[in-house]
C-alpha cells in the first residue's frame, strides 16, 4: 500500500509542495501539508472516521482508505491550483 503521495506545482512564480500521508491505524488520521517555497502554510487533517463504519476493520477498509488518501491529496491540489485554497474557506470533504 502506498503510504502518500507527493506533488510540486509553481503557481504566479511561487513554488509549492503538497504532501499527503496516512499516518496509519495508531493515529487513525490522513493529513495534507501545503508548502509554499518550504514552509507549511496550511495543513489538513481528515480522520479515518469518515470513511469507515465503526464495526469495520481498518484492514478490511484498506481501499476505501487508499482511495479517500488519492482523493484528498487531489482535492487539494484542485483547490490549490484554482486559488479556493489559499483566498477562500475551502470545503475539504464532502
Amino acid at each position: 500500500m502506498e503510504k502518500g503521495y507527493n506533488s510540486d506545482i509553481h503557481i504566479f512564480g511561487d513554488f509549492y509542495h503538497v504532501q499527503t500521508e496516512d499516518w496509519g491505524p495508531d493515529l487513525k488520521v490522513l493529513i495534507t501539508r501545503v508548502f509554499k517555497n518550504g514552509a507549511v502554510i496550511k495543513s489538513i487533517k481528515t480522520p479515518y472516521q469518515q470513511f469507515l463504519l465503526d464495526s469495520a476493520s481498518i484492514t478490511s477498509c484498506r481501499p476505501k482508505l487508499r482511495e479517500a488518501l488519492r482523493n484528498q491529496h487531489k482535492k487539494i491540489l484542485d483547490l490549490l491550483q484554482s486559488g479556493q485554497l489559499l483566498y477562500e474557506k475551502a470545503k475539504i470533504n464532502g
